[in-house]
């Protein structure tokens, strides 16, 4: 692994760990395109559904902080599924130690995800929905594994394991 990647990943790492404040604040949605979904609910309904760590991720874009998920953790088979409607997102296949403090997976599972520009730090990235709710599960970045490069980093709040 180049120093730049580990550069780039202990950047990453640091802006996480600087911005796990956002678990209790969230962030604004700001002017982002409306996307619809299959899945919606009120507010309240969320809030009652998925508790208030779960609702700040999942509804208000918050970040857990780093290396506090079970899931880091979990390697049985099986699949990763959105915590906020069920939705199949990853399978354990595709996931791997990116070292970042987050689960990481380097594919979603077929239209699985939808993506979206975030601006909300100081530089951009892309933000990772589930396609059926909507709910963030965190971004996704180009220094992953291959077969795609890419990197899943997702919330480990937005996410429940179903074993095979």
């Amino acid at each position: 692994m180049s120093s730049e990647a580990v550069s780039r990943r202990s950047f990453i790492g640091l802006a996480g760990v600087a911005s796990a404040g956002l678990l209790l604040f969230g962030r604004s949605q700001g002017s982002a395109a409306p996307m619809h979904f299959a899945v919606v609910r009120s507010p309240a309904d969320w809030k009652h559904e998925l508790g208030p760590q779960r609702y700040a991720v999942l509804r208000e874009a918050a970040t857990e902080p780093p290396f506090s998920s079970p899931l880091l953790k979990e390697h049985r088979k099986g699949t990763f599924v959105c915590a906020g409607c069920a939705n199949a997102l990853f399978s354990s296949a595709t996931k791997f130690e990116s070292g970042t403090g987050w689960p990481s997976f380097w594919k979603p599972l077929p239209r699985a995800v939808v993506t979206r520009p975030d601006h909300s730090l100081v530089f951009e990235r892309t933000e990772v929905l589930c396609a059926r709710c909507g709910g963030h599960l965190g971004h996704v970045f180009d220094d992953g594994p291959k077969p795609t490069g890419l990197r899943y980093c997702m919330n480990g709040l937005s996410l429940s394991f179903k074993p095979a």
